[in-house]
């Protein structure tokens, strides 16, 4: 072979090296069917069963100059795709995965079993009513990667919210079916930033385009981070109440943290929480009445000063340790592969939260309230919801912020029922529905799975919760 010839080799194997690396920012213009089908999850390893519906894995480019890239998992609804709402979930942290909490112990399809390796079916599924879109956002959290490590350390809420609309514009150009297409905004814990700030975006970027081509209809969050004030007054609140710190602890809480971030806090602050820590003792903060996971317990320990900060953790019959079975999947190579993930820029270690993300977070706006103010005068359908166990973001936290919005009543409150069980409590105000869980903690499709679905078929359909009481039936004394 001359000179010639190896040359052209040599620039056949950059090309296809490139295309490999950028082949998500260059194919975005293309046949999207065509990416479609290169983004197909055909088979997972650990998948013993079948299914009916079709889901799709891989990134969507979100900033091609700075090379970055949103990595997802997408679900078709298990009848009738073609008629369902599509749905975006994401969770929070500042720097937790959506795969690894929203798809794999929460809402999604497929669950791990204890072994880390096999798969089995979730039985209440999200995607049994909608089209479901989990995102691994910002950069740097599962996933999604950066070309310049410097991106990492520079996340905050205002370039997520960018970066996550960027996301959307271009995922419906690689999904073109879905244009249109009724579309709502859900997630849990930071997510109470998220999903109100993308909502906003989307709004804004819609009013000075002119564009419609993303049908927002509204956003539903649960356990939200919402108003640093707000959400650290009710949890002081609610560990004090629930008999899990002392009256010290709680004055001193209340003196040096409410007025503080949620994300930067101050020495003193830090110290009292510390103090509380003690306190509680080895239980879950995010369920305080379930058991704590057993495996290598020291890896859950002296953490709650940092689950103020990573919101989102915790998992067949309720599993402490599901987040562990998660880093042994997502980390096998084979697992990789089926879900289209680059080599080039996989974490050498896939986490299922980012510390790098969240200890190097940017801005973080201390309430969020002025956004519900602005949407809810538009008229989109916004729920929040509510675990009543959870001491992160807990009812009392949620119960203030909504009181600090100032909405009139429209329904009294009332229990709703699953199976003819008290399934939790909600209240109607104008231009907001607020729904409580009886037993879920901080996760609630992890600890009340079938009353999470009751809640989101309530949601999607705008209706209220299902109010029907048991009928007892007076049994002869023998």
């Amino acid at each position: 072979m001359d000179k010639w010839g190896s040359l052209v080799v040599l620039l056949g194997i950059l090309l296809v090296f490139f295309l490999e690396v950028k082949g998500t920012t260059l194919v975005e213009d293309g046949d999207p069917i065509s990416q479609q089908e290169k983004d197909r999850v055909l088979e997972l390893p650990g998948q013993f069963f079948n299914v009916s519906f079709a889901h799709y894995a891989g990134y969507v480019t979100v900033d091609e100059e700075a090379g970055r890239a949103l990595f997802y998992w997408f679900f078709e609804a298990v009848d009738d795709p073609s008629s369902k709402p599509l749905v975006l979930w994401l969770n929070g942290g500042p720097g937790c995965s959506s795969i690894a909490y929203g798809e794999a112990e929460e809402i999604g399809p497929f669950h791990i079993k204890p072994d880390g390796r096999t798969l089995y079916l979730n039985p209440y599924s999200w995607n049994q009513e909608a089209n479901i879109l989990f995102v691994d956002s910002p950069v740097g959290v599962g996933f999604s990667y950066a070309h310049n490590t410097e991106d990492l350390l520079n996340n905050g809420d205002r370039r997520t919210a960018e970066d996550s609309l960027n996301f959307l514009k271009n995922w419906f150009k690689r999904f073109p079916q879905y244009k249109g297409r009724d579309f709502y905004i859900t997630g849990e814990s930071y997510a109470g930033h998220y999903v109100p700030q993308l909502a906003h975006a989307i709004v804004r970027y819609q009013s000075s385009t002119g564009k419609n081509d993303i049908s927002l209809k509204g956003y539903m969050v649960g356990n939200a981070l919402t108003d640093d004030f707000y959400d650290h007054l009710g949890v002081f609140q609610f560990m004090w109440s629930t008999g899990l710190i002392s009256d010290q602890t709680y004055k001193l809480l209340n003196v040096f943290c409410d007025f503080q971030s949620f994300v930067h806090t101050s020495d003193q602050c830090d110290s009292v929480l510390e103090l509380a820590e003690k306190e509680l003792g080895n239980i879950d903060e995010y369920s305080i009445y379930t058991a704590t996971c057993q495996i290598s317990n020291a890896t859950f320990s002296s953490r709650l000063h940092r689950k103020m900060h990573s919101f989102g953790r915790i998992s067949e019959q309720y599993d402490p340790c599901t987040e562990k079975h998660s880093t042994i999947y997502f980390n096998l190579p084979e697992v990789q592969e089926a879900l289209h993930v680059n080599p080039a820029f996989a974490p050498p270690h896939w986490e299922t939260c980012s510390d790098m993300v969240s200890e190097h977070w940017k801005d973080s706006p201390r309430s969020i309230l002025p956004i519900y103010h602005e949407l809810i005068k538009l008229g989109l359908r916004i729920w929040m919801f509510s675990g009543d166990t959870d001491a992160v973001i807990p009812v009392t936290s949620t119960r203030y912020n909504i009181d600090a919005l100032g909405l009139p009543p429209v329904t009294p409150w009332r229990a709703w029922y699953v199976d003819g069980q008290v399934g939790g409590w909600s209240q109607g105000y104008k231009g907001l529905t607020f729904v409580t869980v009886r037993g879920a903690g901080h996760e609630v499709p992890l600890h009340r799975p079938k009353q999470a679905l009751v809640l989101f078929k309530a949601f999607l359909s705008g209706s209220t919760m299902p109010s029907s009481p048991p009928h007892f039936q007076l049994v002869d004394s023998i």
